[in-house]
C-alpha cells in the first residue's frame, strides 16, 4: 500500500511531529482535533489519532492507524469502508496492563486497606494472608493483553481461567472456556479480570445474571467501560457477589461527578491510565507498519479484524 499524505491529530500531535524527520518518504500534516477540517481528508490517505474527529469522513482515506489499544471510536456506530486498512498501536500494553492487575491483586491479597485503616486506630491486627498460588483468577479476553495477564499470573502459580467467544485452547491460561460456559468457574473466581474489547457481543456483558455467578469475588475491567452495567455491579457488590471493583475504564470518561461509583468504599477509580501509549512506543508502532506496507507485506501485523472488532 502506497501512502503519502498523513494527518496525525489529538492530544500526541505535538510530540509527533518527529515522524516528519524519521519518515522523509511521505508529508505529514500535525494538526488539534479541533483544526480538522473535512477538506483535509481529501488531501490525506493515512490518519492517526486515537479517535475520528467530529469532521472524520473517509474522504481518499487508505489506512487509518489507531494511537491506542482500543479501536471501538472509529468502528462504533460507523460503517466501515471496505478497501480502508485499520491498524493499531499494540507496544507494551499487555505488560503494563498485567502489572497495573498484580498490582491491585497483590495489594488486596496482603490486606494494604485494612493495616492502613488499623494503622489509623492504633490497632494491632496480626493475620495470615492468602498466597498467590491459591488464587484462581478468571480472565475475559485471551488477545494478547489477556495472554500477557495470564503470563505473569502464571509465573507466580495463579491457576489462570480465560473466557473468550471460542473457547479455544490458548497456551498462557490453564483452561480457556467459551463464553457460554463462563458460569461453570465463576463460581471459583478469587477475581474476575475484564480485558475485551468493545464489541456487539461484549457491549454490557457484565450485567446481574453474570455478577449473580460471582461468589465475594474481586472484579477489575481494564477492557472497556461500556461492557459494565455499572448499576448491575453496585447491585453486586451490595449483595457481596463482587467483594471489591477496581475500575480503570468507563462509558463516559471522565467519569462524571455524581456517578455513585467515586464514593463507594468498595470500589477503586483510576483515570484509564492502566496502559498510557507513550510517545516512543506510538512512533515505532506506526513506523513498523508503514515499513510492512512499504514492504508490500500481505497481512500486517497490528491490522484489525473490522468485522469482529478488534
Amino acid at each position: 500500500m502506497d501512502i503519502k499524505k498523513i494527518i496525525v491529530t489529538g492530544r500526541m500531535y505535538k510530540e509527533l511531529e518527529q515522524l516528519a524527520l524519521l519518515d522523509t518518504k511521505r508529508e505529514y500534516l500535525f494538526l488539534p482535533e479541533a483544526d480538522v477540517r473535512p477538506n483535509h481528508f481529501e488531501w490525506a490517505d493515512g490518519y492517526v489519532a486515537f479517535k475520528p474527529t467530529e469532521s472524520f469522513h473517509f474522504g481518499k482515506l487508505k489506512w487509518v492507524h489507531a494511537l491506542g489499544a482500543g479501536v471501538d471510536a472509529f468502528l462504533t456506530n460507523r460503517e466501515w469502508k471496505e478497501d480502508v486498512v485499520l491498524t493499531r498501536t499494540v507496544g507494551s500494553f499487555g505488560r503494563k496492563i498485567a502489572e497495573y492487575c498484580l498490582s491491585y491483586i497483590l495489594a488486596d491479597l496482603q490486606r494494604h486497606a485494612d493495616f492502613q485503616h488499623a494503622q489509623t486506630q492504633r490497632v494491632w491486627l496480626p493475620t495470615q494472608q492468602k498466597l498467590l498460588h491459591e488464587l484462581n483468577i478468571i480472565i475475559f479476553g485471551t488477545g494478547t493483553i489477556g495472554e500477557e495477564v495470564a503470563r505473569m499470573l502464571r509465573t507466580f502459580g495463579v491457576t489462570v481461567y480465560g473466557i473468550s467467544r471460542s473457547g479455544a485452547a490458548n497456551l498462557p491460561f490453564n483452561q480457556v472456556l467459551p463464553i457460554s460456559d463462563m458460569h461453570v468457574v465463576l463460581p471459583q473466581a478469587d477475581w474476575v479480570i475484564n480485558t475485551l474489547p468493545l464489541t456487539s457481543i461484549t457491549e454490557s456483558l457484565f450485567e446481574r445474571r453474570l455478577f449473580s455467578y460471582m461468589q465475594s469475588a474481586g472484579f477489575m475491567n481494564v477492557g472497556r467501560g461500556a461492557s459494565v452495567d455499572a448499576n448491575a455491579l453496585l447491585e453486586a457488590i451490595e449483595l457481596g457477589q463482587v467483594r471489591r471493583a477496581v475500575l480503570d475504564v468507563f462509558r463516559e470518561e471522565p467519569l462524571p461527578v455524581q456517578s455513585p461509583l467515586w464514593a463507594h468504599s468498595n470500589v477503586v477509580i483510576t483515570p484509564h491510565i492502566s496502559a498510557i501509549t507513550g510517545v516512543d512506543e506510538a512512533i515505532e508502532g506506526l513506523l513498523e507498519v508503514l515499513g510492512e506496507m512499504d514492504s508490500g507485506q500481505e497481512r500486517i501485523s497490528q491490522s484489525v479484524d473490522v468485522k469482529r472488532g478488534y
